[in-house]
């Protein structure tokens, strides 16, 4: 039989949740059925990109020009065609549009994806008279979460009968690490042994509410004394959170690390996994700390509830609490059974629902129902 030939559509495949999706979604298919391709409609590649197209998977790129580009429009109908593509698998809203408008008149069938929603959601009043119309021409719509699903609904005026969830999947990062990276890490970052390790990883942006995690630690500080925050990312708030920590005095207790391209190993090193965000759409971090067996304290938005139980695999709080996560912070710091015990349970918890067969079997399974 023939591999099935799927184009994914994306923006690019530079390093962020969506891409590492995709990523991980293209080397875990069953490549007796499915071939993949991938192309990114704003011209870069990035550096995932050029990974898979070392790996043999094909790259198209096309720099798309402001408004509706009809170009682009022309070029993913020539290369659906051309290519002999099956599936067009598109991934966020705007590569959507393009592809539903790329694949008419081929016969390929359209996939849609919502990878995540922005804070605060809305909707505009042409893409809910468009999309019902977009929707005829697409087999089905994916949400990475319930509540990315029921978003889909409220503001983009697309069916819920035809939206299903499907939750992202990673590689298990368990064995990955081992007790002497863990020591070369104390030793590069002049952190002791004894210290308990809060952190997070993320892009350094307005929506992860970092500087309430700031504000929180720094209360924790004055109930536990040998705590560490370990800040993993950049982005246009790095200068702000840099400022405040100098401003709180908090420069011997926190640590930037800037950009890391492969951050897990930093992950590894915390002792509890922070995810303060405003929004979130399925937290790809999050999900790696779970197969590192470590705990989290979480705000409980977007799809974050689907992924993490409150008080079994870490502590949910509401948006904005920041008393409620300086309270966290101190009980899970002066407990550690209690650490233990839900790190082990979301690690449990990322066996059963999140590895990256489980995601790739999902996928497959709805190619070949839309392929019938």
């Amino acid at each position: 039989m023939t591999p099935k030939h799927i184009l994914h559509i994306t923006f690019n495949m530079q390093i962020g949740g969506t891409e590492q999706v995709i990523r991980n979604l293209v080397e875990g298919l069953n490549p007796a059925m499915y071939r993949s391709s991938i192309f990114c409609i704003d011209g870069e590649i990035g550096p995932w990109g050029q990974e898979l197209k070392v790996k043999g998977f094909k790259h198209f790129s096309f720099k798309r020009g402001p408004g509706l580009d009809l170009q682009l429009i022309k070029t993913l109908h020539y290369l659906i065609k051309s290519e002999s593509v099956d599936i067009v698998h598109c991934h966020q809203y705007t590569p959507y549009s393009y592809g539903c408008l790329g694949s008419l008149f081929t016969r390929a069938v359209v996939l849609f994806t919502e990878h995540g929603r922005l804070y605060p959601d809305s909707g505009t009043t042409k893409r809910k008279l468009i999309n019902p119309l977009l929707q005829l021409r697409t087999s089905a719509i994916t949400a990475i979460s319930a509540a990315t699903g029921q978003a889909l609904v409220k503001h983009e005026n697309l069916s819920a009968t035809k939206i299903e969830v499907i939750y992202n999947g990673i590689a298990d990062l368990a064995h990955k690490f081992n007790s002497d990276d863990k020591q070369r890490l104390y030793s590069s970052l002049g952190i002791s042994r004894d210290s308990i390790i809060f952190g997070t990883i993320s892009r350094l942006d307005s929506i992860k509410n970092q500087p309430m995690m700031l504000r929180a630690f720094s209360s924790a500080l004055k109930h536990c004394q040998n705590l560490k925050l370990l800040i993993v990312g950049d982005g246009p708030e790095r200068d702000k959170l840099e400022q405040l920590t100098l401003s709180m005095q908090l420069q011997e207790s926190v640590i930037f690390t800037g950009f890391q391209a492969n951050p897990q190993a930093y992950l590894y090193l915390m002792d509890v996994f922070l995810l303060p965000s405003l929004s979130e759409g399925t937290s790809m971090t999050l999900l790696e700390a779970m197969s590192f067996s470590k705990p989290s304290i979480a705000t409980s938005v977007g799809g974050t509830p689907e992924i993490s139980e409150h008080q079994n695999t870490g502590i949910l709080i509401k948006n904005e609490d920041e008393a409620a996560l300086c309270e966290s912070i101190i009980v899970l710091a002066k407990d550690r059974q209690l650490r233990s015990i839900y790190g082990q349970n979301a690690r449990i918890s990322y066996e059963k629902r999140f590895t990256l067969a489980a995601m790739s079997r999902a996928y497959e399974l709805l190619y070949q129902r839309i392929c019938q």
